[in-house]
């Protein structure tokens, strides 16, 4: 959620920057209403200092033997106008709060302007894509023929965009898991989280999913529980309406979970396969920062996460996202993208993000560097370390034999305990 001083002070860089973003939305009802707010509380605050010259007579008057009935009815007025009011400044601040809701973060100025994905910028590059002496096959072919990937019973068992694996492909999947956070604590010094996977409206709100992307989220009948699209929505409120200490951060944690999309908008994309799901797994990656960091932040975490990737011997490239594709939280985005054979294209694996305090303010999570000193917002940034059905699926495609096998890579083989997958 943006600062409202900026909504009042800077009015037209939030039009500029939602032009940017090729994004409708008017904010001058959200303008109005502050208006409106500000101008009960200056008569509020006159009428109190008028109770308090009336309250500072009586004694007088008593004394003086006056009467007081008509100066007791005018206090009972003003005490009842001033409770009025309060009700519409409480009225005003919720419909506000609702409005500032709705307004996405300011991109940072070295953002790209582009209206979608097509002008998004690209930084560099890792490796060229393999060249294959055969005509490769697509994961979703790769794992049926093997046996380790059950697309039809996925979808028996739930629905379309479900899937169930199997012997190898399970332990393919659970080892890419420790592989990931093995590397992420031991290496680059993030601390391990294992959160829940339902979250409060408070939650989902915190970190930006609500209200706008409520139709594409998952929620628990009855009980007003969501199921966590990713777990950044659980890592970052662990902090929720808490002050840290300066000395604390930079705070570094890695998380496992499974995530749930309904993907909404989606249909008739990706519609084989492993890389739209509606359940999936994802290891994440959270920081909360102090401002003048973030951005050096944001390059490590970056770097953090492509490690994994290098690790691997997977191509992939990394872009800077375009105002048009920014996601509503972020200031600024790089997207990592692995090439996938049968796409013949790279394809997203990890978004790595700087909220600088968007979030923060959302969910109410500061710090301060000595005691003494006033609470500002943390900046708070994640990103995916990485995806793991993406990374199954780009590791069986690009390690797949002319002999439908499909040899592991090597830092995955002390955890598959073979280095080849067949059937």
């Amino acid at each position: 959620m943006l600062d409202i001083k900026v909504l009042r002070q800077e009015p037209e860089r939030i039009k500029e920057a939602l032009k940017k973003r090729f994004n409708p939305l008017d904010i001058e009802p959200a303008i109005e209403l502050d208006k409106q707010r500000r101008a009960i509380l200056a008569e509020v605050e006159q009428k109190k200092a008028k109770q308090n010259e009336i309250t500072k007579q009586i004694p007088q008057m008593k004394k003086n033997g006056e009467n007081t009935d008509q100066i007791f009815a005018e206090m009972k007025e003003l005490s009842n106008d001033i409770k009025a009011d309060d009700e519409k400044v409480r009225d005003i601040d919720e419909q506000l709060r609702n409005f500032m809701l709705r307004i996405p973060n300011i991109p940072n100025p070295e953002v790209p302007v582009g209206k979608d994905d097509t002008e998004n910028v690209e930084l560099r590059k890792f490796s060229e894509p393999r060249k294959f002496d055969f005509e490769p096959k697509a994961h979703w072919d790769i794992g049926t023929d093997l046996d380790i990937l059950d697309f039809e019973r996925g979808t028996k068992i739930a629905g379309t965009r479900f899937t169930v694996y199997k012997g190898l492909g399970a332990r393919l999947e659970r080892a890419v898991i420790q592989f990931f956070l093995n590397t992420h604590t031991e290496e680059s010094g993030y601390t391990e989280i294992f959160p829940p996977y339902m979250v409060n409206r408070a939650s989902m709100t915190g970190t930006g999913q609500l209200p706008k992307f409520e139709e594409d989220a998952f929620k628990v009948v009855n009980n007003g529980f969501f199921l966590i699209p990713t777990a950044e929505v659980p890592v970052t409120n662990l902090h929720r309406d808490e002050i840290l200490s300066g000395d604390q951060l930079p705070i570094k944690y890695t998380a496992y979970s499974a995530c749930f999309r309904a993907e909404a908008g989606s249909a008739g994309r990706d519609t084989r396969g492993l890389i739209r799901q509606h359940q999936f797994n994802k290891v994440e990656l959270v920081k909360f920062v102090k401002p003048e960091t973030s951005y050096d932040e944001l390059e490590k975490l970056t770097n953090d996460a492509e490690k994994l990737l290098q690790k691997l011997g997977l191509a992939y490239r990394v872009v800077c996202l375009s105002t048009g594709d920014l996601g509503f939280s972020s200031a600024k985005t790089y997207d990592i993208e692995v090439w996938m054979p049968s796409y013949g294209r790279y394809v997203e694996i990890s978004s790595c993000s700087n909220f600088e305090d968007y979030q923060a303010r959302r969910a109410n999570i500061k710090y301060k560097e000595t005691p003494k000193d006033k609470a500002q917002f943390v900046h708070t940034l994640n990103g995916s370390g990485l995806a793991v059905g993406r990374t199954v699926a780009a590791i069986l495609e690009n390690y797949q034999n002319e002999d439908g096998t499909v040899t592991v890579p090597e830092v995955l083989v002390p955890y598959m305990g073979t280095d080849k997958i067949s059937k």
